[in-house]
């Protein structure tokens, strides 16, 4: 084995079978508790504001491809648009999907219909729905905002990757008198979400999304899992630390295994 990944694959046994420990435990009924997230709290009332103005919810999942190095949080934000289209074929409210990503578009097609089919409203869904807009990030902000403006929406949603479009279309919303519900992981873009948006899923809470509505046991004890792992990280960083500090490289030297 190569020199310096032996910890490195042990840790990586340890985590796979925390997972699957707690996925199980959570098939049996023992579901971890999680805290609220304002963010993915909001989403029905975002949905129910708009059925009760009568105005539609506009829903951006990004602008990464399906297949991309960005492509989870593109997944995360499809799992998040799968609820907020139940919400809304449950309430007829209208909804409207900008996608920027060729191939994200006719997934993002299906869940929708997915959606509406599992609600009971297959007649109530319309392909028109989802709309490509253009994969050039500024056209594709351009467009956004046109639509935002011409359909008076009365929320939007825009989770998933976003580059520097990101101030643009959280003005975009706020100018158009909606309430603003945003999410990614890029870090140059989080501060302006939480700026100019009403609520704001930072970083890792964007992945939560699907395990928090849905309280799907598998998601709840995967989620379980990984963060038993990023806790022991955190005391290995913190143990590392002290002991470095006290002229104890024994920790040290076994991460170099």
């Amino acid at each position: 084995m190569t020199a310096g990944r032996i910890f490195t694959f042990w840790f990586l046994i340890f985590t796979f079978a925390a997972v699957y420990y707690f996925m199980e435990r959570a098939k049996k009924g023992n579901l971890p508790g999680v805290r609220p997230i304002a963010g993915l709290a909001a989403l029905d009332e975002a949905v129910g504001r708009a059925t009760e103005l009568g105005r539609p919810v506009f829903f951006v999942p990004g602008r990464a491809e399906i297949n991309s190095a960005d492509a989870a949080q593109t997944l995360a934000a499809l799992e998040i648009l799968s609820h907020v289209a139940e919400k809304t074929a449950a309430y007829d409210t209208g909804l409207i999907t900008a996608v920027a990503a060729p191939n994200t578009y006719p997934v993002a097609q299906e869940v929708v219909r997915e959606s509406y089919l599992k609600v009971g409203k297959p007649d109530a869904y319309d392909p028109d729905m989802v709309q490509f807009y253009s994969s050039e990030q500024f056209a594709f902000g351009s467009a956004c905002l046109g639509v935002m403006m011409r359909e008076k929406v009365a929320a939007a949603v825009m989770v998933g990757f976003f580059q520097a479009e990101s101030l643009l279309l959280a003005e975009g919303a706020n100018q158009a008198g909606a309430i603003s519900i945003s999410g990614c992981t890029r870090l140059y873009q989080i501060p302006f979400f939480v700026v100019a948006c009403d609520y704001t899923l930072i970083g890792e809470e964007l992945f939560a999304g699907g395990a928090y509505l849905t309280k799907n046991p598998i998601k709840l004890g995967s989620m379980q899992g990984q963060d038993l792992a990023k806790l022991v990280s955190v005391l290995f960083v913190a143990l590392g630390a002290i002991l470095e500090t006290f002229g104890n490289h024994s920790l040290t030297q076994l991460f170099k295994k």
